[in-house]
């Protein structure tokens, strides 16, 4: 375990956005890509475990949801076009099929969704996040 005082140069930090994203949907510490971010489903823990980093201050609240549902509308759509538009059936038989699909994949989503969420707001150090990034090694000025 990394001392909870350690500094950007002793733990991982990601490179980017991108790999701080995907550590979040990997539902791993998005600042050492190591421990659990969870401690539930969509709980976040207290502290990280590998790096100590203080998760307790994250402010995500129901954004992962609004993701979760304009992603499952959207790829549903085309879904509820086509058992109306071409194979003809009812409206209440379309509810009664995209109904159960929709709230299956929104909370499969969510999880996820919530990782990545967080990740961001720790990238950019949006609310009480401090925005780490990886110090870039200097070549000395004899070398060159």
């Amino acid at each position: 375990m990394v001392s909870p005082t350690a500094t950007p140069a002793q733990i991982d930090l990601p490179t980017g956005a991108f790999p701080a994203i995907m550590r979040g949907l990997r539902a791993k510490c998005p600042r050492c890509g190591e421990g659990a971010l969870f401690r539930a489903w969509i709980k976040p823990v207290d502290h990280c475990s590998h790096c100590a980093h203080d998760w307790s201050v994250q402010q995500a609240d129901d954004f992962p949801a609004y993701i979760g549902i304009f992603v499952t509308g959207h790829l549903l759509a085309p879904v509820v076009i086509a058992l109306i538009g071409t194979f003809g059936l009812s409206a209440m038989a379309t509810l009664a099929i995209i109904l159960p699909i929709a709230i299956v994949m929104t909370l499969a989503m969510l999880h996820p969704v919530k990782g990545g969420v967080i990740a961001l707001l720790w990238w950019w150090g949006v609310g009480a996040f401090k925005q780490e990034r990886r110090i870039a090694c200097e070549t000395p000025k004899d070398e060159l």
